[in-house]
């Protein structure tokens, strides 16, 4: 054979094969339609195969033969609509199309192959032959890719733009490619926290402000940003460093482009024919016709070719609620009921459920989840007792009713708390994600933050307790960029976020918060481990709308774990709150959103409270907070010590087990200082926040600098009056920092700068810092009821725990007066970083595209905060 010469007599379909796929079951149809790169007979070329049942003829063409319509025609398989040739001397990266002829010839088009594997850039519209070759380096995660499962694992999703995500201005505002972004992302959403990135769609789609949704190349990754390997290559990326990727994949709908799907060959091949079913108009696209095995065979093999071929660890089905709904979109009159005299899509469902078959059968190890906005039952219920078989399911409801929620002004909100409270009355009815999308950022909906009330400080205040609420409830986590760090104007696919805000410490602040919030929920199996079940969940008070006010409770699989969420959506302190707990020794405060290391104004609960025994909320014991304004705070319980088990022992008369039990407490207890308080400089005021036109790369880097080395560390002393009543005499450009007491605080900067309260300990392990012991300042309280008044009788006094704790601090080299003013210069617990220290610690740095790279910086709490603590108001952490 010479060069372009045709054979009809190689074949990569057989009888099996063809009976499969007219009978809807063949799952991998790429494995034989397409362009294949094929040797026959010692002869390289390529296959092709394409399905056109109602063609009079097809033909390929490409540069190979001046696109000439009949030099190399196709032809019929048997019966099974199958053309097919093979062509010598086509190789890698060959450019081609088909050309269809229809029965009647008054129809030529040529069309993009349905299954081909990469197509030019455009406008162009061709596919090309492509061999999918690639060496992975992601073993260790698809071998451990089955204990990542959903369900009992947390799953924090970052949503990514790539034509958005970053850019290039210095190259004519260039994307960057899949190769270019890819150490960039990985490396941001590692220090994020984030466990899955979900990519909008990257099959191929001609009209780039479609964001992917009129996909053309179903088989195609788009080649705006690269090759088919290059997307592997960001993939592989994001696997070796422990992250997730989730595809987002439309088999709702296809454009009209005459190079695509539509009227394919000459008929409504792949769409229905009568518009009443077949035309969406709400996007101006077709609608598959699901009934049509062949059809089915195309989806189901093409969802199954993007978690095979490109490692996805998942796909999010967009818009399930147009596939499930005949009228969906549409008045009456406007769509044909089913057989059954009813709105619901029958083909369609028996499609999803085949989708969600086949795709567990052949991967359980990945999740499909469906962004459905209606009601529709069992949505993540197996096919066997009547479900569709997703795995997960976005929980629209949630997102409209806490973003109308937060959109009131607080003195309105006791009015419409149902909003954030009616979510538990269906909360387990599916596996829910809790999701801020793309489609709430866009359309003059306005940013994220700016659906808040309130002034700019009100706004991040507001927008830390929305996603502090988000993470605290039950479902997996769902996140568009550019939320995470307030950006103001509404999302834009021609730019970049707005990166430059990161300069400003409110922004850094909001960043660091979601950042915390996801380590708290990736590390606690209380926070994920039950999130779809209601043993994970239980409402402490959910009925305070006069305050609204709402407290619960999560727990682990062995409730060996809890977790206390108190949420405050009004803009007034309030010292003295008694919430209703399991009984413990005390609970730990290990975020709060008040904090100044957010943004906040410092109100809090000086790193934790200790158990009353005065019963509250239908539970044996409560505690006494302090809820910050426009905060949610999060309290880890700890567990009853062994020393509460030796209390029910009968002591001797003497009091010798009681010294022996005062002994042993203050041997594991360090002394610290009560309260003690720092002065930061107060950051400038971010209302008047620079464009993205007069920022530069130099300038931020030099004014995250500056801000990182104005923060001084101030010389405390240890405060010895009881925790919470020292008069605050610091100026008025001084905060007091709420969090002052921590366990566990590294001895350095980390990633993320500061490390919050009760995560630093697992941070500092993992650093090999040595942590320190929490603080004994604070007394027991005395029990209300006959058992804890026994208890309290056969404990230690509380002078002679004291005179034995300070014993042992004495003698304790941490005791030394440069660790007491260690602890004082830094009441957060956290690694401060000093203006010596802003240089090995690192400003956060911008790369040579002029966008930073992701590290929160510690330290500022940004614009003066209305809320901040005066000396005449109760002192935070007062109890």
């Amino acid at each position: 054979m010479t060069a372009f010469d045709a054979r009809y007599d190689v074949t990569l379909l057989d009888d099996n094969t063809v009976h499969l796929f007219n009978e809807g079951t063949l799952d991998h149809a790429h494995y034989v339609l397409g362009a294949h790169l094929h040797v026959a007979d010692g002869v390289a070329g390529t296959y092709f195969a394409v399905w056109a049942p109602n063609a009079a003829a097809v033909s390929v063409v490409g540069d190979f033969n001046d696109w000439s319509r009949k030099a190399h025609p196709m032809r019929l398989h048997g019966g099974s609509g199958i053309w097919e040739i093979f062509v010598a001397g086509i190789g890698h990266g060959d450019p081609y199309k088909y050309h269809v002829v229809s029965r009647n010839e008054r129809y030529r088009v040529d069309k993009a192959d349905p299954y081909g594997y990469h197509c030019e850039v455009g406008p162009k519209t061709a596919s090309k032959v492509w061999n999918l070759d690639y060496e992975w380096h992601d073993g260790a995660w698809m071998e451990q890719r089955a204990t990542r499962r959903a369900m009992d694992g947390p799953m924090s999703i970052y949503e990514v733009h790539i034509g958005s995500w970053m850019r290039v201005p210095d190259d004519g505002d260039r994307m960057l490619t899949y190769r270019e972004i890819a150490p960039l992302l990985a490396d941001y959403v590692t220090r994020m926290g984030f466990t899955h990135v979900e990519l909008m769609p990257v099959m191929e789609h001609p009209f780039y402000a479609s964001w992917g949704y009129q996909v053309t190349g179903y088989f195609a990754a788009t080649s705006r940003y690269g090759t088919p390997q290059d997307l592997m290559f960001l993939i592989d990326t994001l696997h070796q460093h422990g992250i997730g990727v989730i595809l987002d994949w439309v088999p709702s709908h296809f454009p009209t482009d005459a190079a695509g799907l539509s009227y394919f060959d000459g008929t409504h091949l792949y769409e229905h024919a009568d518009p009443r079913k077949g035309h969406q108009p709400d996007w101006g696209s077709y609608i598959f016709n699901y009934g049509r095995f062949e059809v089915q065979n195309f989806l189901r093999s093409n969802a199954l070719f993007w978690l095979e071929r490109y490692h996805a660890d998942g796909l999010r089905v967009d818009a399930v609620a147009s596939m499930l709904h005949l009228n969906f979109s549409r008045k009456d009159g406007e769509w044909i009921p089913n057989e059954h005299g009813g709105h619901e899509n029958l083909e369609a469902i028996d499609f999803l459920r085949r989708l969600n078959e086949s795709t567990y059968r052949a991967h359980p190890d990945t999740e499909t989840i469906a962004e459905d906005s209606t009601a529709w039952p069992m949505v993540t219920r197996p096919v066997y007792i009547g479900g569709l078989g997703f795995g997960l399911k976005w929980d629209m409801g949630w997102m409209h009713d806490t973003l109308k929620y937060f959109a009131e002004d607080p003195v309105y909100r006791s009015y419409h708390h149902q909003k954030i409270t009616f979510r538990m009355m269906y909360a387990f009815s599916e596996n829910y994600v809790l999701p801020i999308s793309h489609d709430e950022v866009v359309h003059g909906k306005g940013s994220l933050i700016n659906k808040m009330s309130g002034d700019n400080w009100t706004k991040r205040a507001n927008l830390r307790a929305l996603l502090g609420y988000m993470y605290g409830q039950t479902g997996k986590k769902f996140l568009f960029m550019g939320c995470e760090f307030g950006q103001y104007r509404e999302w834009n696919h021609d730019t970049s976020i707005d990166w430059h805000l990161l300069q400003h410490p409110a922004h850094r602040g909001l960043q660091q918060w979601v950042a915390d919030l996801n380590v708290l929920y990736r590390d606690e199996p209380a926070m994920h481990e039950l999130d779809n079940e209601p043993a994970g969940f239980e409402w402490v008070d959910c009925n305070d709308a006069d305050q609204s006010i709402v407290s619960f409770l999560r727990y682990n699989r062995d409730r060996s774990r809890a977790m206390l969420v108190v949420c405050n959506f009004t803009p007034v302190p309030r010292p003295g709150f008694r919430v209703g707990v399991p009984e413990s020794q005390r609970w730990d405060e290990v975020l709060n959103s008040d904090a100044p290391t957010y943004g906040g104004s410092g109100w809090g609960n000086l790193g934790g409270v200790e158990t009353e025994g005065i019963p509250l909320h239908g539970r044996p014991a409560s505690l006494t907070l302090v809820l910050p304004p426009l905060s949610v705070s999060f309290f880890r319980m700890v567990p009853l010590p062994l020393a509460d088990v030796v209390d029910e022992t009968e002591p001797t008369k003497d009091g010798t087990a009681d010294l022996e039990l005062a002994a042993l407490v203050a041997a594991t207890l360090e002394e610290v200082p009560d309260v003690t308080e720092v002065t930061l400089d107060v950051a400038p005021a971010v209302d008047d926040v620079p464009s993205p036109e007069s920022t530069d790369a130099g300038a931020m880097t030099a004014s995250v600098a500056a801000t990182d080395a104005s923060i001084s560390t101030a010389t405390a002393t240890p405060n010895t009056q009881r925790a919470g009543k020292a008069a605050s005499k610091e100026p008025s450009t001084a905060r007091r920092v709420g969090r002052s007491a921590t366990k566990g605080a590294p001895t350095s900067a980390k990633a993320h700068g500061e490390v919050p309260v009760g995560l630093a300990r697992e941070r500092a392990e993992k650093s090999g810092a040595t942590p320190k012991s929490r603080p004994t300042t604070r007394k027991s309280t005395k029990k209300s009821t006959k058992k804890s008044t026994q208890r309290a009788t056969k404990r230690t006094s509380n002078t002679a725990i004291t005179t034995a704790t300070k014993t042992a601090a004495e003698a304790s080299p941490e005791a030394s007066p440069e660790a007491t003013a260690e602890s004082a210069a830094n009441p957060t617990g956290k690694a401060s970083i000093t203006a010596a220290g802003a240089e090995n610690a690192g400003a956060p740095a911008t790369s040579n595209r002029g966008a930073p790279t992701v590290r929160a910086s510690a330290g500022s709490e940004g614009t003066e905060s209305p809320y901040a603590p005066s000396p005449d108001d109760p002192t935070p952490g007062q109890r």
